[in-house]
């Protein structure tokens, strides 16, 4: 509209509306040759050909890197569909389950809730303690041969499909893509991250008084963390959009922004699957 020769605005809005009924006109899923495995395809939710059986909950797993503001988005998602958020809390129920004492195991799946000084870095990171017979006979009958950090997985695993199939909930991290996969349950997997910097200024301004040098050791250390958690627990890469139904920098939308993206792909979804 501010070309000012008539002949070539109309030439030009004719070619713009060309190309715009060719984007009507294309597509919005993949189609059936363009999808990799088939199988994981199925249980994804945002899967159009795929229908929910009545017995079917809304499950969303996510995984996210420290310091990307994942925990606020999933919570504020939660908040906004009125339902269950479970990040911690499935660690808690595990030891319940294990009648462990929380200094006992640790989260390993997890992120520390605090993390500022180098004492609460090495609890986090601590690595495994020599047993003596006495222990590991106790643990041996206590965790049903596994070790400990087995047995939270196993048990936690179990936990997430139960609840998987009695509610509708949001779960942060702990594998449960995967785990869900693998037992054939129905839901959608989200990986949330952000710029190494951006992350770095968030983490020094969640925790005041931390350095940047300190920051950035700390977010390296939590993602290699969590990168070879997952790879030994899934056999797959941590953070692989191939992994994923969705993938989002959140620095670009900001933790509004973010929610209100993955509200409108569920809704989209819905209603092309009514």
């Amino acid at each position: 509209r501010t070309i000012p020769d008539k002949e070539s605005r109309s030439m030009i809005m004719r070619e713009y509306t060309s190309i715009l009924h060719e984007i009507i006109a294309m597509p919005t899923s993949f189609g059936g040759g363009d999808v990799l495995d088939q199988n994981m395809a199925s249980l994804n939710a945002l899967n159009l050909e795929h229908r929910f059986s009545g017995n079917d909950h809304l499950v969303i797993c996510i995984s996210r890197t420290y310091g990307c503001a994942g925990n606020e988005i999933g919570f504020t998602l939660a908040d906004r569909l009125r339902i269950n958020y479970y990040d911690a809390e499935i660690f808690s129920a595990v030891l319940k389950r294990l009648e462990a004492e929380k200094d006992e195991v640790v989260d390993r799946a997890g992120y520390p809730g605090k993390a500022v000084d180098k004492a609460d870095q090495e609890a986090a990171f601590e690595k495994p303690k020599k047993l003596t017979l006495k222990d590991w006979a106790a643990g041996f009958n206590r965790y049903h041969g596994l070790n400990k950090r087995d047995a939270v997985f196993f048990n936690q695993s179990d936990l997430i499909c139960d609840m998987a199939k009695k509610e509708d909930f949001i779960v942060m991290g702990r594998c449960a893509d995967v785990i869900l996969t693998n037992n054939h349950i129905p839901h959608i997997s989200i990986f949330i991250t952000a710029p190494f910097e951006r992350r770095v200024q968030r983490a020094m301004e969640k925790h005041q008084g931390m350095s940047e040098k300190k920051a950035k050791h700390l977010l390296k250390q939590l993602d290699r963390q969590h990168e070879s958690y997952y790879r030994f627990y899934t056999g797959r890469r941590w953070g692989n959009a191939d992994n994923y139904d969705l993938c989002i920098n959140s620095s670009a939308y900001g933790i509004e922004g973010s929610v209100d993206f993955i509200l409108r792909m569920i809704k989209t979804s819905e209603r092309q699957e009514a």
